[in-house]
């Protein structure tokens, strides 16, 4: 079990559980195209963002293997949410965890997805209890969306799968990639 003291500060950022005042920061990029064009929803609306954040406002404890852990990142320096982070709990035997990224493209370029991506893989491979002391943690992306990619790479993760066209992704047949990193790699900067 893993019960993060909130909020979780990087150099820049905030790492928290959302709360209804997370509103408008998150409608602002969930409601754009380009943000949830690899996404497996379509740009929402105010509705179903308020919807969407009262769901993930209870994805703050990771209890058992399947448990997601959904936080917002907000940037203090500009009074903003900026985006999000996800740590899935794949499997407890195994150790294995997901993680994932949506950042508003205002915010593109500075480093930050990065900074919050790094935070969430400290939570997963730290130890307990402070930490979920996971051995392996993937991250998975469309194989046409180059900056989710670009980032894992950046992280230290590598590229371990490439399955071609193995689903169908809003309409038309999807290539996905699979990236990995292991704790022991993670922890000597690999």
């Amino acid at each position: 079990m893993l019960t993060p003291s909130y909020p979780i500060a990087t150099r820049r950022l905030l790492l928290r559980p959302c709360t209804p005042s997370d509103l408008d920061d998150v409608y602002a990029y969930h409601s754009r195209p380009d943000v949830t064009r690899f996404l497996y929803w379509e740009p929402r609306d105010r509705a179903q963002v308020a919807e969407a954040l009262d769901v993930r406002a209870g994805q703050v404890v990771l209890r058992e293997q399947g448990d997601w852990l959904w936080l917002v990142a907000e940037w203090p320096e500009v009074g903003r949410v900026v985006g999000e982070v996800v740590l899935k709990w794949l499997h407890r035997e195994h150790r294995q965890g997901e993680i994932g990224f949506v950042f508003n493209p205002e915010f593109h370029g500075r480093g930050l997805a990065r900074e919050a991506a790094a935070a969430l893989l400290d939570l997963a491979f730290g130890p307990a209890p402070a930490g979920l002391d996971l051995h392996r943690v993937i991250g998975r992306c469309d194989a046409l969306n180059a900056p989710s990619a670009r980032l894992m790479e950046r992280l230290g993760m590598r590229r371990e799968a490439h399955f071609v066209q193995n689903e169908i992704f809003k309409g038309r047949w999807g290539d996905e990639y699979v990236y990995a990193i292991l704790a022991d790699e993670r922890h000597s900067g690999s």
